[in-house]
């Protein structure tokens, strides 16, 4: 997130948080200061698994929107991993995937390093 977006990304968070969420509690911790902010929200202990499955992809949605919605980026200083990896494409960076996989082509052609890591799979968007 661009420095300048970062405290209307914390009041757009903290909005979407107390309208849609306020079931939920939100975890913001990071690289305030280079605009790499996470989020943890942790799974109520009284939540069955399926229920919070349902709920959190709902807070993913809601909570990419708002990025995209701000020009934001998925990647933290570490990459997007594999639980984030299935929204690559709506994201601005998502378009360099052809582009990612001719490198990794010509760095790895034999596809040894870290297979299915850090690219979804060629059939995958």
């Amino acid at each position: 997130m661009r420095l300048e977006r970062l405290a209307e990304l914390g009041r757009g968070l903290a909005a979407l948080f107390r309208e849609r969420f306020a079931d939920l509690e939100a975890i913001w911790f990071g690289h305030l200061g280079d605009g790499n902010v996470h989020l943890n929200v942790p799974r109520p202990a009284t939540w069955p698994e399926a229920a919070w499955l349902e709920r959190s992809a709902e807070v993913e949605e809601a909570v990419v929107d708002l990025v995209l919605a701000l020009d934001g980026s998925l990647s933290a200083e570490h990459g997007i991993g594999l639980a984030k990896r299935h929204l690559l494409p709506r994201f601005p960076e998502g378009a360099a995937l052809t582009e990612l996989r001719a490198l990794k082509r010509t760095f790895d052609p034999d596809g040894i390093l870290n297979p299915g890591k850090v690219l979804p799979p060629e059939s995958s968007p």
